[in-house]
């Protein structure tokens, strides 16, 4: 198994994205990036504590390659604004990935780099990519969100539609 960890706004969308790729095999929602020491919901939903809300994704690379992972990453998020997606503002939305490896870094560059080049979003890729640091699991009440509370109106209105998009773009790569 491997991990990769992300970080596109908040975590409770991009947990139930990720949820659904074949070859994922576990989802954590939590924080990284930071200073503070074991930081919470509360300090870290402050934009005082410099981590980001992200998962960390453990998955079978004989199943699903991190390249894949890249590809679900930028198409389920915007990765042009920065410290920000959709109404949620502040260093703790920022895109960010968090490479566990030097091949994780050289991917995701390259990725990046190919975005930039292709003018695939009309705007400047402000993605961070910073070396893996300590995560933070969140709250348990974080963990597992959108599957535990469908009827919470942030997943009606918020995450239901992103899944939608993601499930038809990714057809192919769903559990």
């Amino acid at each position: 198994m491997a991990l990769a960890t992300f970080g596109a706004g908040c975590f409770w969308c991009t947990e139930a994205v990720f949820q659904r790729v074949r070859g994922v095999v576990s989802v954590r929602s939590g924080y990284s990036g930071g200073q503070t020491p074991q930081p919470d919901y509360r300090s870290v939903c402050s934009g005082t504590t410099g981590h980001a809300e992200c998962v960390q994704v453990e998955f079978n690379p004989d199943v699903v390659s991190y390249r894949e992972l890249l590809d679900v990453f930028f198409k389920t998020h915007d990765p042009t604004t920065l410290n920000r997606q959709g109404a949620d503002t502040g260093t703790q939305y920022r895109s960010v990935i968090f490479h566990h490896d030097e091949p994780q870094r050289a991917q995701a560059a390259e990725y990046i780099e190919q975005l930039n080049r292709e003018l695939v979003f009309g705007r400047p890729v402000v993605t961070e990519l910073a070396a893996a640091v300590e995560f933070f699991p969140a709250e348990d009440y974080h963990q597992n969100y959108f599957n535990e509370n469908p009827g919470q109106p942030y997943c009606g209105y918020v995450i239901a539609p992103k899944l939608a998009k993601f499930q038809k773009e990714f057809a192919d790569r769903l559990q």
